[in-house]
């Protein structure tokens, strides 16, 4: 279904310090993702699971979804670009937060079951073994 969105969001990202010496700092440029989706129904929070590649999935690459969102030289979107939140790999590690937000995403086809409403998004990074970071991300979901 097409529709104009508007989404409103609050995130914080951690991202973890993983050193190969003393002295350097490794750059998330490649990491997994595990994310888990809730949406809230009749008060209570209920999983998504991972359809069509969307839902509570993992994902092998999350710069490369991340490039297909925000193509890499392209600028990073409002509010990011004003709260100093990276939108491109490599990522430094560091804590990065959004307060709530209110952002109006393009006409897009979503699944039917994507529809209006407030959601929960986990994610956690991992690369060869070690969970790199942990975002959080609240968001309602709503059309006009």
């Amino acid at each position: 279904m097409d529709k104009v969105l508007f989404l409103t969001l609050s995130l914080v990202l951690v991202l973890n310090q993983v050193n190969y010496s003393s002295s350097s700092l490794r750059r998330i440029s490649k990491a997994q993702v595990n994310v888990t989706l809730e949406k809230e129904v009749a008060g209570f929070w209920v999983k998504v699971p991972c359809l069509e590649q969307m839902g509570s999935c993992h994902y092998k690459d999350a710069c490369d979804i991340l490039s297909q969102l925000i193509p890499p030289g392209q600028d990073c979107p409002e509010p990011l670009r004003t709260y100093g939140l990276p939108c491109h790999c490599p990522f430094k590690a560091g804590l990065y937060s959004l307060p709530q937000s209110d952002f109006t995403l393009p006409t897009m086809d979503l699944p039917y079951w994507l529809s209006n409403g407030n959601y929960r998004v986990q994610g956690v990074l991992g690369a060869e073994g070690k969970e790199l970071g942990c975002l959080k991300l609240a968001l309602s979901l709503h059309s006009d």
